[in-house]
């Protein structure tokens, strides 16, 4: 379980912020009049930036187990290039995410459970081998058993990917055919698993979704995932996470005031730039780990790189790509209040994304690239850079 080990600091980094935030932040004093800025700037990160995301990756995961029933019963080329299209547009959403995995991701254990890599082919084969896990994974109720009774380095985004890419190419039909095999596993009954985990997928992101948006954002999913799945959707409380925050300084907030809110909305950025340059990038290219290499089916390794850092740009700009704010984000309050923080951060945003584009794809094959390190460095830049904007709110 690769990723739940080595996210296992930065994990507690931001578990230790939503439990103690509310005791080391009394001594955190914004500069006068900013409260009301800074609120809403969570405003706009809450309703602009982290349910939108959510939504649209509810949305596509949802489409996705459409998309894969639709293949389990009519393996054409078709079929398969459209679940893989809408697996690779969740894939986007899910690691446009990332600046945000505090909170209802951290909490609830569903980053490590639907992103672990890399995937375990051997348990995979045992698992696709058993009759009794077949049978399970194809019942009625196939998502929850998935859930309950495959491991994370079974479940999640690369499972998936598994069945519907090889080689950075999509899957094609006659792979699929009655009687071939994979690995001593029927291929016929990867789309069995892969509906299931799909179905484990949609509903670990849709917790997420509602866990952020409350159960008014959309009552069927609601439904589902409190009534039937019975997840859990609250903190302590009852509030949701979007709730918590917009409380800052509130009776019932875990977050103390307005510059903790904004300390947790920063100290997210610099948790998946940290993770990509010492992890994703660096842990391959520096040869700690060669197998540590995310997408390696799809040969997506890159593009999650740059959505990763689109991630941070979407908080900094306090919105979605096209739907940036220039006045209630924390660019905008930090080109106002100190412009030259404001000019490296957002300087190393553009750089981070540029240096990751230079690396040569696919990245499985050049992570040994001199334009690694490049892109590590400009990385390391970035999340630096992020670190003095919290060390000026709260000096």
């Amino acid at each position: 379980m690769k990723k739940i080990l080595y996210l296992t600091a930065a994990a507690l980094v931001m578990t230790s912020l939503a439990a103690c935030d509310q005791n080391s932040g009394d001594d955190l004093d914004p500069v006068d009049g900013d409260d009301a800025r800074f609120m809403a700037i969570a405003d706009r990160f809450v309703n602009h930036t982290v349910i939108p995301t959510y939504t649209s990756l509810s949305d596509y995961t949802e489409q996705l187990v459409k998309d894969l029933e639709t293949l389990k019963k009519d393996v054409t080329q078709e079929n398969i290039d459209k679940a893989c299209e809408t697996f690779l547009t969740a894939r986007a959403y899910w690691e446009k995410s990332e600046a945000f995995l505090w909170g209802a991701a951290t909490d609830f254990g569903i980053d490590p459970h639907i992103d672990t890599w890399p995937l375990d082919l051997t348990g995979l084969k045992e698992a696709l081998t058993n009759q009794a896990q077949i049978s399970g994974l194809s019942g009625e109720d196939g998502d929850v058993y998935a859930g309950e009774k495959l491991g994370p380095t079974l479940l999640g985004f690369h499972g998936i990917e598994y069945v519907l890419f090889w080689e950075g190419k999509h899957r094609t039909a006659d792979w699929f055919a009655e009687g071939n095999t994979d690995n001593g596993v029927k291929c016929s009954d990867y789309l069995i698993y892969a509906v299931a985990v799909a179905g484990d997928l949609r509903n670990k992101c849709w917790q997420m979704e509602i866990a952020w948006a409350g159960e008014s954002h959309n009552p069927d999913r609601y439904a589902k995932v409190n009534d039937e799945l019975e997840l859990p959707l609250t903190m302590t409380g009852g509030a949701s996470y979007g709730e918590n925050l917009l409380n800052a300084g509130k009776p019932g907030s875990s977050c103390a005031n307005a510059v903790v809110a904004m300390q947790w909305i920063i100290e997210g950025c610099n948790t998946i730039a940290d993770e990509v340059a010492s992890q994703k990038i660096g842990m391959v290219y520096s040869g700690q780990d060669k197998n540590y290499v995310e997408s390696p089916y799809s040969y997506m390794s890159i593009v999650d790189f740059e959505d990763n850092m689109i991630s941070i740009a979407n908080v900094w700009n306090g919105g979605t790509e096209g739907d940036y704010d220039s006045v209630n984000s924390l660019k905008a309050y930090f080109k106002e209040t100190n412009p030259d923080i404001e000019k490296r951060i957002s300087d190393a945003i553009d750089n981070s994304i540029a240096k990751i584009k230079d690396i040569p794809e696919p990245f499985i094959e050049n992570y040994q690239n001199e334009n690694c390190a490049a892109a590590i460095e400009a990385i390391q830049e970035l999340d630096t850079a992020l670190s003095t904007a919290i060390n000026e709110l709260t000096r």
